[in-house]
C-alpha cells in the first residue's frame, strides 16, 4: 500500500472543509478530490462529503476506511455523545418492539454494527447466544469489556454476512445505526436473508427524508454525511429479498444540532 502523505492530506481536507462551510463549493470539491487522490481508501470520507454537497454520483456506501476511522476516533466517548448528548435510544425501541411482535427466546442472534454493545445489552436476556460484529476495532474492544456477547468479530456488516464461516443460521439479526452508512441495501438484505433461519427475524433502523427530497433510486447522502432511505425503497428491497414486514414505523433516531432526525424502525421476518 502506498504511503499516505498525512500532512498534505490533512491540509487538503481542512482547506476543503473550510471552503464547504464558507459556501465555496467549487473550492471544496477541488479539495475533496485532492483528498481522494492522496488517499484512495478515503479515511476522511471525502466521497460522502462530495455527495452531501450534491456533487457527483451517490456512492453505494460510505468507505470502510472512513467508517472504521470515524468510530475508532470516538470509541472512548461514543456513548456519552450518542446517548446522552444526541438522545439516541434506538436499541431500546427495538427491544420493546421485538418483545411485542416476537416474544420468547432467540437461540442465536447477530448484532451487526454492534458498536459498544448498546443493542447487545438490551437483547442479552432474550438470546441464548449473541454475537456482535463491527468495523471499528476500538468499538469491539469496548463491547468486549461489557461481557455481553458470546462472540465478537471485527468486520464490515455486509462483508461479514457474505464471508463468515459460521454454518449455523441465526434466528435474529439486528442492525441499529448501520443503514446510515450504506446507500444501496441489496447486499445487506440479501446477506441477512441468506444467514437467517426459515422464519428468522431481521430488525433494523434507518434515517429518512421526505420522498420529494430523494432521487428515484430511493436513497441519498444527507447534509450530515449519512445516508437517508425512502420508505418505499426499504419496503421494495425487503420484498425483493424474501422478507415480510411485521412493523415499519417512524421514529426519531437522534438529535442533530438540536433538531430531531427522522427515521424508521423496521421488524421483518424471512418469509420462507
Amino acid at each position: 500500500m502506498p504511503q499516505i502523505d498525512e500532512e498534505a492530506l490533512a491540509a487538503a481536507y481542512n482547506d476543503a472543509l473550510a471552503a464547504e462551510k464558507a459556501g465555496r463549493l467549487q473550492d471544496a470539491e477541488a479539495g475533496y478530490r485532492r483528498c481522494l487522490a492522496l488517499d484512495p481508501d478515503d479515511h476522511g470520507g471525502a466521497a460522502v462529503r462530495l455527495a452531501s454537497m450534491g456533487i457527483g454520483e451517490t456512492p453505494e456506501r460510505a468507505p470502510e476506511a472512513y467508517v472504521a476511522t470515524l468510530f475508532d476516533q470516538h470509541a472512548e466517548d461514543f456513548e456519552d455523545i450518542l446517548v446522552r448528548q444526541l438522545g439516541y435510544g434506538v436499541p431500546g425501541l427495538l427491544g420493546v418492539r421485538l418483545g411485542e411482535l416476537v416474544p420468547g427466546l432467540f437461540l442465536r442472534a447477530l448484532d451487526l454494527g454492534c458498536g459498544t454493545g448498546l443493542a447487545g445489552e438490551i437483547l442479552r436476556d432474550r438470546c441464548a447466544e449473541i454475537a456482535g460484529v463491527d468495523l471499528s476495532e476500538k468499538m469491539v474492544e469496548a463491547a468486549h469489556e461489557k461481557d455481553v456477547y458470546d462472540e465478537l468479530f471485527i468486520g464490515d456488516a455486509v462483508g461479514f454476512l457474505e464471508e463468515c464461516d459460521e454454518e449455523a443460521p441465526w434466528d435474529l439479526i439486528v442492525a441499529t445505526d448501520v443503514l446510515p452508512y450504506l446507500g444501496g441495501l441489496d447486499g445487506l438484505f440479501a446477506g441477512a436473508a441468506r444467514r437467517l433461519t426459515g422464519r428468522g427475524v431481521f430488525g433494523f433502523s434507518s434515517e429518512t427524508l421526505p420522498d420529494a427530497m430523494l432521487p428515484p433510486q430511493g436513497f441519498k447522502v444527507g447534509a450530515h454525511q449519512r445516508f437517508a432511505h425512502g420508505e418505499g425503497y426499504v419496503r421494495d428491497r425487503l420484498g425483493a429479498h424474501g422478507f415480510e414486514i411485521l412493523s415499519l414505523e417512524p421514529i426519531t433516531v437522534r438529535l442533530e444540532q438540536g433538531e430531531p432526525v427522522p427515521g424508521h424502525l423496521v421488524i421483518a421476518r424471512k418469509s420462507s
